[in-house]
């Protein structure tokens, strides 16, 4: 590894921690703008002020909110998240089921999805200009244009109320046998997949097209190279960091879509236990599980940019 390259890694790394920190303060400071009062909401309308002022001095929301978010952010450090006001829980406690159960709908999610965006952005690339082609790209603009809580919603109306074939919910922990798996992840894999595989789709495509058009392709096309050979030979090495950032930055687009997904499906995953918390006005709860979120998304694309780096061949 040459300097350059160990200082292109060192710098996005850096911007990493940067944002990190950056979208920390910003976490933080959104979830104290939240209306309600927390206090009040969790000890009921018929509390009396000086129960709800004592319940405020107890979780400290009485100090100012930068010393609130200092204590937070050591907290963090520390791999402390917090107690949880509503439950009078560790946060990490309530939060490690859930996170598994995330992790599953992403993993089962990204296994359908980047298979089959990988094959179809590549082959149109090939094909490109044909009716294939065409149709390819008609369905993944019209997918992107559909949001996901319409996709969801389709789903359950077709599968789960006329076919009657899916139920409308997804609880993981109902999973017994295989067609339980198939059961219980089939409608939040399938709307995820959409949406995840279209951005997929049409970013892969423009990866290979470009390296297509470079003199070197060309020039491997002059010389008699068969076209499936050209791609997979030539161009497909040398788009290797275009795309490894399309699959890093469509899976980080599961982070947003599942949110919407966990809720409409009642799936038991980090993205519901977030949105039950905001009723609650659970702040180290909504904290948390945003932070996780974020924590997920920098990963991804930082991982796809040091990739991005390292594949580079004028880097080497």
């Amino acid at each position: 590894m040459n300097n350059r390259v160990l200082s292109l890694a060192l710098s996005r790394l850096l911007i990493a921690f940067i944002t990190l920190m950056i979208v920390s303060f910003a976490v933080f400071f959104a979830t104290t703008l939240l209306p309600g009062d927390t206090a009040s909401i969790l000890l009921g309308q018929a509390a009396t002020p000086e129960a709800v002022e004592g319940l405020r001095k107890a979780m400290h929301l009485d100090e100012p909110a930068i010393f609130r978010f200092l204590r937070w952010i050591v907290g963090l450090v520390q791999g402390d998240l917090g107690t949880s006001y509503a439950n009078e829980m560790p946060v990490a406690d309530l939060i490690g089921g859930r996170f598994v159960n995330t992790l599953k709908l992403a993993g089962v999610t990204a296994l359908f999805s980047v298979p089959i965006a990988l094959t179809l952005g590549i082959t149109a690339a090939m094909l490109r200009g044909s009716l294939y082609d065409r149709a390819v790209t008609v369905l993944t603009i019209g997918v992107i244009s559909v949001p996901e809580f319409m996709i969801a919603t389709s789903a359950v109306l077709v599968f789960a109320v006329y076919l009657q074939w899916l139920p409308a919910l997804s609880v993981a922990n109902e999973v017994t046998s295989f067609a339980d798996l198939l059961r219980i992840y089939a409608m939040p894999v399938i709307t995820l997949t959409f949406g995840v595989s279209a951005q997929m789709i049409r970013m892969t495509r423009a990866a290979v097209i470009e390296t297509l058009n470079t003199p070197y392709v060309e020039m491997a096309l002059l010389k008699g190279a068969s076209r499936p050979r050209m791609v997979f030979r030539h161009a497909l090495p040398n788009a290797l960091g275009p795309i490894v950032n399309a699959v890093a930055l469509s899976l980080s687009y599961l982070l947003g879509g599942v949110i919407i997904v966990e809720t409409i499906f009642n799936y038991p995953g980090v993205a519901k236990l977030m949105v039950d918390a905001v009723a609650t006005r659970d702040l180290p709860l909504i904290q948390s599980c945003a932070m996780i979120f974020c924590l997920g998304y920098l990963l991804l694309t930082t991982t796809a940019d040091l990739i991005a780096i390292l594949s580079n061949p004028r880097l080497r």
